[in-house]
């Protein structure tokens, strides 16, 4: 029987009494605010790539699926307190994430770019590793933890926003911005006569997993319907159908993509 979403909105956690209370509902927490991977239509649907891995998921075990749009920090405490059964959300797994929540096999890499000042004289990610250099970066972020580990050389400027970040580099402030590469190769389509994309060489992958509460058996149910989904080529219609241009542009520059 062809499995259907029921659509849950809440700013926060989860509106009481909007999902239905019964054993055949999968609740799944994700912040639709990360196009084209959680996000919405036009009439405010959920739509994207996480939301298409949910539904596949849901109908692999047989469960609707009640999509929860739910702020990034109240993504874990949501799994902890039973208000979702899983979290898909772009979400990196990490060691210190793993003390609060059980991690599924990553089912994308995810890299970091930069994106750089074209006048800068930077060839190469190592030519930042330098006194004379800039960085920018998103206070807190995974850039922010990686400039400050392998480029010491570099004076880093800390934003709170990533727009500002982008900002410094466009008007030759920063001689680069680090940040996830579907945001990097997207503001260098936007900027291509002030800025240049630059892959990051030797860095080691981060991987995006599905995350359950702990002792959860959906974690098990997950990495078996991942290694289905991903032997049926399910992730190449997911591409064909939400990153094709994206894609195309990786391939250009050279950056490894997400499914690769």
């Amino acid at each position: 029987m062809k499995k259907f979403i029921v659509i849950c909105l809440s700013t926060l956690f989860v509106l009481s009494g909007c999902t239905p209370s019964n054993e055949n509902v999968l609740k799944v927490g994700m912040e639709l605010a990360y196009p084209p991977f959680e996000t919405t239509d036009n009439q405010g649907n959920p739509m994207g790539v996480s939301v298409e891995i949910a539904k596949a998921f849901g109908e692999y075990i047989g469960k609707e699926v009640v999509i929860e749009n739910i702020n990034w920090t109240g993504l874990i405490p949501a799994l902890q307190t039973d208000k979702v059964d899983m979290v898909i959300s772009s979400m990196t797994i990490t060691e210190t994430r793993r003390e609060s929540v059980d991690f599924s096999n990553p089912y994308a890499k995810a890299y970091l770019a930069f994106l750089v000042y074209k006048d800068s004289p930077v060839e190469t990610s190592k030519d930042l590793n330098d006194s004379a250099r800039t960085i920018a970066v998103k206070t807190g972020s995974t850039g922010d933890t990686y400039v400050t580990t392998n480029f010491p050389l570099a004076s880093v400027l800390r934003l709170d926003d990533e727009s500002a970040a982008i900002a410094e580099v466009i008007n030759g402030r920063a001689d680069a911005f680090i940040y996830d590469q579907l945001t990097i190769v997207r503001n260098y389509q936007a900027n291509s006569a002030t800025t240049r994309a630059l892959f990051i060489e030797n860095q080691q992958v981060e991987g995006w997993g599905a995350a359950f509460k702990k002792g959860s058996d959906l974690t098990s149910q997950f990495n078996e319907f991942l290694a289905d989904f991903i032997a049926k080529k399910g992730f190449e219609a997911i591409v064909e159908q939400f990153l094709k241009e994206e894609k195309e542009m990786f391939d250009q520059l050279g950056f490894t993509f997400f499914f690769d």
